[in-house]
């Protein structure tokens, strides 16, 4: 795979018709391009103008002092979580332990130093010392090993009560955000960064982490440096040999840091559309969101064939990113070439020593022996403390991300009155009234609601009716403000809805939208959640009413014949785990891989089970769960049914059983529908209104709008002629 290198640009057009810019800057930078196998390099050449001194390190340090008000609160949160208190203050007290045992550790091998001088002047070794020397630095190690395994017994109780509250502080961060507010983009980062966890240690518990590391090995270095000068001090040539030693191997470790090269800014992309091809066929062979139709469409030997073709063309330069960018990105420095020759600098100022005084050869190679283990460790300590200072400042970023994500603002601001006023108006129903309403989705021009304005009386069954994209469902997401209007007014029970608290309004509807949305739970719990305020009520009159609303919802029958019935996950939220030899091929000892009787003895039953449910069993699951706290919670707190194309995927026998027992079950209440279809149900309506993309074109009962014999008479004849 050969690399070319091309001369650089100043915004030049690129060979494909691509121009490089820098990023929108006035004075575009140089751009240094290189091509290697597929892939296109560029990497930006900036001249660096003159600079403010320090300003880039007061601009950090202001920074993190921003920061430390949320550092503050995140650790009296810590230390409010029952039990952490003590667990913080024994993971904190064993890493400071430690952090004096290397210091401990070089006194033990000066006092070895002195033994060896003795011996070497007198001959002599003093037998008794040089065991409690021996004895001592076994303790030392013994000690570490119960420091180390005492402060993971304590990590993984803190760590798993810091990780539920953080837990709970990320979910209702989450649960919060109104629909317009989630949506967006910003939002979405800075929820994602704010709910950054990896491999269950979440910021929280990193902070504390990073915190402990920097304070011990801090304490580390400072204890061994001053153990190590009193045992050198009397040493010839030991301060010598320890700053050599120092300096190499502080170079060593520093050079695994950019610290001496630039920083670079660069992006590699890739316009080989044969290689793009097969990474698309990799991704659509794999991903099973796309196996259905690749299975039905027989595309497999297209697929191949397409591949082949493709990796022909393409030939030895198939290779990711990460296989080819050491050949761009890691380029050998003078600094790296000296890297080594410093670490035998130490050896060679021995060698020479040695030369000159033969008989102190002894003592020295004891001295370098010490000087070199205790110089690797400060070095290594060093670069641990400049490792974790670099990521401080991100650390305090993130922690101030983690408390200010539960101050975003909702776009849907809370209202102050309280709703109903008197419970009689919810038993009888709710009026609901839409004035001159205009109203567009975030980020389009075009108006789902021009100008609409209709009025429902309390108790009245209303059918909106119309072609796809008229504004049905969006008449329905403004009345639970979901979203809020742009123009006009909307009277939910005689009062602006604007002025309602959020919760007091959404407590007296209950919706089923078109797209609902079934959640990665039981079949139980799907349907429990259409009631929020079962969570203090017991487990059996909760069990007794999901059953109920199953029945209502036509939904029983199906639910029974799973395999766990109500228990049964639509989605399961946990996959299950497998060894990484596949099912079906043979192993060493010839025996085929089979999974099915680990299955069967862990009671795993048959994967998919509840996969199989058709659209309109699904939607009977929505409708139950609707049902949950409209018709059979007994003190009645909901006044207005909202159901958007609640019929869709169910068949007409299912259609007709499901609208006759919405409108018996419905009492007083006031109903609204929206559908595309006409039938039995509009012939029952109070208030049909017939939408198309400008507006409300036609309104009334059944009976006059076929007496008008506009366009609502004409679609009801045209559907009703499909069943003659």
């Amino acid at each position: 795979m050969a690399t070319m290198l091309c001369e650089s640009t100043n915004g030049k057009a690129h060979p494909n018709g691509k121009i490089p810019n820098g990023g929108g800057s006035t004075t575009p930078p140089s751009i240094r391009r290189a091509h290697i196998g597929v892939w296109d390099f560029y990497e930006a050449v900036e001249d660096e103008g003159p600079r403010i001194p320090f300003a880039s390190l007061y601009s950090k340090y202001k920074d993190a002092v921003e920061c430390l008000p949320y550092i503050v609160r995140m650790i009296n949160d810590v230390l409010s979580i029952p039990g952490c208190a003590l667990l913080v203050f024994a993971y904190a007290a064993t890493d400071l332990i430690q952090a004096f045992l290397p210091a401990i550790s070089i006194w033990f091998q000066g006092q070895l130093l002195q033994i060896t001088q003795v011996a070497i002047d007198t001959r002599t070794v003093d037998k008794a010392r040089l065991f409690k020397i021996c004895a001592g630095r076994i303790a030392c190690s013994v000690v570490g090993i119960l420091l180390y395994r005492v402060r993971r017994r304590v990590e993984n109780p803190l760590n798993a009560r810091i990780r539920r509250w953080y837990a709970l502080h990320s979910f209702h961060s989450r649960a919060r955000l109104d629909l317009p507010t989630y949506a967006q983009p910003a939002v979405q980062r800075q929820v994602g960064n704010a709910s950054d966890n990896m491999w269950g240690r979440t910021v929280v518990w990193q902070t504390l982490e990073l915190a402990t590391d920097i304070v011990s090995a801090a304490t580390q270095l400072a204890a061994s440096s001053a153990v190590l000068f009193q045992v050198l001090k009397d040493h010839q040539d030991g301060s010598v040999l320890a700053l050599l030693t120092l300096f190499g191997e502080t170079y060593y470790w520093l050079s695994q840091f950019d610290t001496f090269k630039t920083t670079r800014v660069w992006l590699a992309t890739t316009f080989n559309q044969d290689y793009m091809k097969m990474q698309g066929w990799k991704k659509a062979v794999r991903d099973s969101l796309h196996r259905k139709e690749f299975i039905a469409g027989g595309l497999a030997g297209y697929a191949t064939a397409e591949f082949k073709k493709a990796a022909e063309r393409v030939g030895d330069m198939d290779a990711d990113w990460n296989e080819v960018e050491d050949q761009i990105l890691n380029r050998s420095s003078a600094w790296t070439i000296l890297k080594e020759p410093l670490t035998h600098l130490p050896q060679i100022y021995f060698t020479l020593r040695a030369a000159q005084a033969p008989a102190s050869i002894p003592l020295s190679l004891a001295s370098l022996n010490l000087i070199q283990s205790a110089t690797d460790r400060f070095a290594f300590t060093v670069y641990e403390i400049i490792r974790r200072a670099q990521s401080v400042g991100h650390q305090l970023e993130s922690v101030k991300k983690l408390y200010e994500v539960v101050n975003i603002p909702n776009l849907v601001k809370d209202g102050t009155k309280p709703f109903p006023e008197d419970q009689n108006q919810i038993r009888s129903g709710i009026e609901l009234e839409f004035r001159n309403v205009s109203f567009k989705y975030p980020d389009t021009e075009n108006w789902a609601l021009k100008n609409i304005s209709f009025k429902l009386l309390p108790g009245q069954l209303c059918v909106i009716v119309g072609a796809n994209g008229a504004g049905k469902s969006t008449i329905l997401k403004l009345t639970t403000r979901l979203y809020d209007p742009e123009e006009g007014e909307i009277f939910f029970g005689g009062h602006d809805v604007r002025t309602l608290k959020l919760d007091d309004l959404r407590r007296a509807i209950t919706v089923l939208f078109q797209d609902y949305t079934l959640f990665p739970l039981s079949i139980r719990d799907n349907i429990a959640l259409g009631d929020p305020t079962t969570t203090n009520a017991s487990t059996s009159d909760v069990d007794e009413r999901v059953e109920r609303a199953a029945q209502l919802a036509g939904a029983d029958g199906f639910i029974a014949k799973l395999p766990d019935g109500m228990n049964t996950y639509l989605d399961r939220p946990v996959d299950d785990e497998y060894s990484a030899a596949v099912e079906g091929t043979k192993r060493f000892s010839g025996r085929m891989v089979d999974y099915e009787p680990l299955r069967a003895a862990a009671g795993i039953k048959k994967a998919g089970a509840a996969a199989g449910l058709s659209g309109g069993q699904m939607q009977r699951l929505a409708v139950a769960r609707t049902f949950m706290r409209s018709v059979v919670k007994e003190d009645e707190t909901v006044g207005m049914l909202l159901f958007d194309e609640p019929s869709a995927s169910l068949d007409p026998a299912g259609e007709h059983d499901l609208f006759d027992r919405l409108r018996e079950l419905r009492g007083s209440k006031t109903m609204v529908f929206s559908s595309h279809r006409f039938g039995n149900l509009t012939r029952h309506a109070d208030l049909i209104l017939y939408m198309d993309e400008t507006g409300i074109v036609e309104s009334g009962t059944h009976d006059e709008l076929l007496a008008k014999k506009g366009e609502y008479a004409r679609l009801w004849t045209l559907q009703a002629q499909a069943f003659m």
